[in-house]
């Protein structure tokens, strides 16, 4: 089972006339909101500015196809100076009792153009300063709204010093704690049970204090055999919770794989395809600033397809859908055994 392009790919793209968006359209977070009939997505966005600045745009659709930009300015940017100064990017968006609840990656500095010059990092920082602020390291933080006008940005969700990035929360509780997904990058070896960085799964009491961490699922196939993440906000069904992840190969090719997760248990995976369903292949996929690139944060199911909105080689912004029912035979043909 392979995920099908829409064929007006990419749906959005950089626009030349917006400063703050005119290099860089990618990485959508989605939603379907019932009440507005519409589906609302949140993309990455840069202009050509030499520290890469990266802000977030919305965009919505009635049909889940064709997107119109909200405004012609972003809806929102990194904070002046605090643990996001540096971007907002990748958002993940959940609705939780009327509000929706956003996890989206960030840097205490911009990366700058890496394509060009390679990571950023800050000089002169004293050694003993914390490592993520010193190497310029991604955490996680949380923003909170009910309108997609205002924000509340609630606070960092990770270790400052630790590298950890796909950061997907539950849509709902799951035996009274809230449940997240995440990458965090130096959890190998030995004693993590994983010799590349790999998804896991914490549960907290609130949103903002993280524990019980278990190993969710590490790189088993040919094509998965460096990092894997999480991708999308579980989607809940009678066989249990729908998400994609992202797995890097040898050709540093992101692909896209899809799990199950137990309902009760989501630190289980029940059922996981065992060939990626997306690979880059299109000149939208791989002519960008990371050539080899598909990445979803978001999707969503409308008339019993599922729509998948990514990320195309760091510059544009893709759909790929395929019939639920089609998915869920093929991950049903395919059980873990744990």
């Amino acid at each position: 089972m392979k995920l099908r392009r829409y064929e007006g790919n990419p749906i959005l793209s950089p626009v030349a006339d917006h400063p703050w968006e005119c290099l860089v359209n990618t990485n959508p977070g989605a939603w379907y909101d019932e009440e507005r009939g519409e589906v609302l997505m949140l993309y990455r966005a840069a202009g050509d500015d030499p520290e890469h600045r990266i802000h977030f745009g919305l965009a919505t659709s009635k049909d889940g196809i064709h997107f119109e930009r909200a405004s012609d300015q972003p809806i929102l940017s990194p904070s002046v100076d605090g643990f996001d100064a540096g971007c907002v990017e990748d958002a993940r968006i959940v609705k939780v009792e009327g509000w929706y609840v956003i996890t989206y990656a960030s840097r205490p500095f911009p990366p700058g153009q890496y394509w060009k010059t390679g990571p950023y990092v800050p000089p002169n920082f004293p050694r003993w300063f914390p490592w993520g602020i010193r190497e310029n390291a991604t955490s996680t933080g949380l923003l909170l709204t009910q309108d997609f006008k205002t924000y509340i940005r609630a606070g960092r969700l990770t270790d400052p010093t630790t590298d950890d990035r796909d950061v997907i929360l539950f849509p709902e509780k799951i035996g009274g704690r809230f449940a997240m997904m995440h990458r965090p990058m130096t959890w190998v070896g030995g004693s993590y049970g994983t010799e590349f960085p790999a998804m896991w799964i914490s549960f907290g009491d609130d949103l903002l204090s993280w524990g019980d961490s278990k190993l969710l699922a590490k790189a088993e196939y040919p094509w998965e055999n460096q990092k894997i993440g999480g991708n999308t906000p579980p989607l809940k069904t009678d066989q249990g919770w729908l998400t994609l992840y992202h797995a890097v190969g040898e050709d540093r090719h992101y692909r896209l794989g899809a799990m199950l997760l137990d309902l009760r248990n989501p630190s289980r995976v029940t059922h996981r395809t065992r060939d990626w369903i997306l690979q880059p292949e299109e000149w939208y996929e791989l002519e960008g600033y990371y050539a080899g690139v598909v990445f979803p944060c978001g999707s969503v199911i409308l008339k019993d397809t599922l729509h998948v909105y990514y990320g195309g080689a760091d510059k544009y912004v893709g759909l790929a859908t395929c019939p639920m029912a089609e998915l869920m035979d093929s991950l049903l043909s395919c059980p873990t055994g744990l």
